[in-house]
């Protein structure tokens, strides 16, 4: 089971291959790597509950917050978007996992 159909694949390659400085060392199994991280972000599970098949929940993490860090993923976005990908504002944001802070949660609190 894949994240990525073959044609997602090589758009959002492209994209990062763009997006990255081309320094370091290359990923091996670098579409499995991404497709953990996407697994966890439409999941909103743990990193360590990242199915094995994605290889080590870490080494899916320790990318995820390098290239968070470097802009990797805002500049590869930014590529797609530019060749004719969905605008953010385009993209439907399903918001139904997402938790609010207890605060929002409407109770009666404070002084």
């Amino acid at each position: 089971m894949s994240e990525f159909s073959d044609r997602e694949w090589r758009v959002l390659k492209a994209a990062l291959d763009v997006a990255r400085s081309g320094t370091g060392r290359p990923l091996r199994d670098e579409r499995l790597v991404v497709e953990g991280i996407v697994w966890r972000m439409r999941n909103g599970a743990k990193w360590r509950s990242l199915p094995e098949r994605f290889g080590p929940w870490w080494r899916a993490a320790q990318l995820h917050i390098r290239w968070s860090k470097a802009g990797v993923w805002q500049r590869a976005f930014e590529h797609i978007r530019d060749s004719g990908g969905p605008a953010l504002e385009e993209v439907f944001l399903d918001g139904s996992s997402l938790r609010a802070h207890h605060k929002a949660a409407g109770a009666k609190g404070g002084d």
